[in-house]
């Protein structure tokens, strides 16, 4: 069976655009244990020692903050905490509680111990956040009964809990609620030994032959994140079920990203046409980032979540109080040749 085409579907390789069948392979292949988790030693080794005290001491563990870009690992890191603490884990996310009663009914449903897992924790609302505070410091709930004049607040107990909220951008965090984590981890980009290792693992797990040359390969283009890396794997091992026998070498993985169009920078058709875009419509910038998502037809959150990051970090944009500008290495990547002259600064 064949994987969906991204020139097809529009989307791309890296996007969460999955039937439930991908969902669930995604997630067989998270590591369990902090001794499978490849990558991140600070943030493991860190994170491990503070679990195992928790554990010596029978205490709950303090509240924890996970940061970074998408993909790098926070929501397998929250599975693996409540793993190795041996309690339940409750995954939500910010936008999902909408209401106050929600959050009442997730907090009064827990066992002592157990983790409750916020994605995108940075979307909560004011009166979401207002619930949590007493929640996080002292184990109670504030809960309305009734209405109008006749309305009264009463104080619920919650059994101790450990909340690890996931994030993409702390800067949205409220101070308040920031302030209530013990544990900040900010995640970084991995590197290309590390991604390697994780395809390897990945392609045992699948029950997928790829040499060390082409698990180096899918590395290199995977833009310094595992989701990224088993993707392209799927669909590397997809062309290689289809158009040969399964097995994945160097001339059949290269074959494949071709045709995916995943270029050897990592970039894929929709990275080039940002920084197309802005050289052949913007002339190399600088350009707002509104006007810019106009004339891609995208989101200007998804701009600057999904597409900049990784082209800032490879040096082929940057961003200036005047708006997106090209550098140099982008006007090459798009292979035309930068304009000479002091009118333009390039970092």
């Amino acid at each position: 069976m064949t994987g969906p085409d991204p020139r097809q579907a529009g989307g791309r390789l890296g996007d969460p655009q999955e039937t439930d069948d991908e969902r669930d392979i995604e997630v067989s292949l998270r590591p369990r244990r902090f001794a499978e988790f490849v990558g991140q030693r600070a943030v493991k080794e860190q994170l491990e020692i503070f679990v195992a005290a928790a554990r010596k001491r029978g205490e709950t563990l303090d509240h924890v903050l996970l940061a970074g870009p998408p993909g790098l690992g926070k929501t397998t890191l929250a599975g693996i905490i409540a793993a190795e603490l041996q309690v339940h884990v409750h995954t939500t996310s910010g936008p999902a509680l909408e209401r106050k009663v929600d959050v009442a009914g997730l907090l009064t449903n827990l066992e002592q111990g157990d983790v409750l897992f916020v994605d995108e924790i940075h979307r909560l609302n004011a009166a979401i956040e207002e619930v949590l505070y007493p929640a996080m410091e002292d184990y109670e709930i504030d809960i309305m009964i009734g209405e109008g004049p006749a309305a009264r607040s009463i104080r619920m107990a919650v059994p101790p809990f450990t909340l690890i909220g996931a994030t993409t951008r702390t800067g949205l965090l409220t101070t308040p609620l920031r302030d209530r984590f013990g544990v900040w981890q900010r995640l970084d980009y991995y590197d290309e030994d590390e991604l390697a290792a994780i395809v390897r693992r990945s392609a045992r797990i699948l029950g997928t032959r790829v040499d060390d040359e082409s698990a180096g390969e899918i590395a290199r283009r995977a833009r310094g994140t595992p989701r990224v890396a088993n993707r392209l794997l799927r669909r590397v091992r997809d062309y290689a079920e289809v158009r040969h026998d399964g097995a994945v070498t160097r001339p059949i993985c290269l074959a494949a990203l071709e045709l995916f169009q995943v270029d050897e920078e990592g970039l894929d058709k929709l990275d080039r046409d940002v920084l197309l875009t802005i050289c052949q419509k913007f002339d190399g910038g600088p350009v707002g980032l509104d006007t810019l998502a106009v004339a891609l037809g995208e989101e200007a959150d998804t701009l600057m979540d999904v597409y900049e990051p990784y082209l800032i970090m490879r040096g082929f944009l940057k961003r200036t109080p005047r708006g997106r500008v090209l550098t140099q290495s982008g006007y090459r990547h798009c292979g035309i040749e930068p304009p000479e002259g002091p009118a333009r600064l390039f970092g």
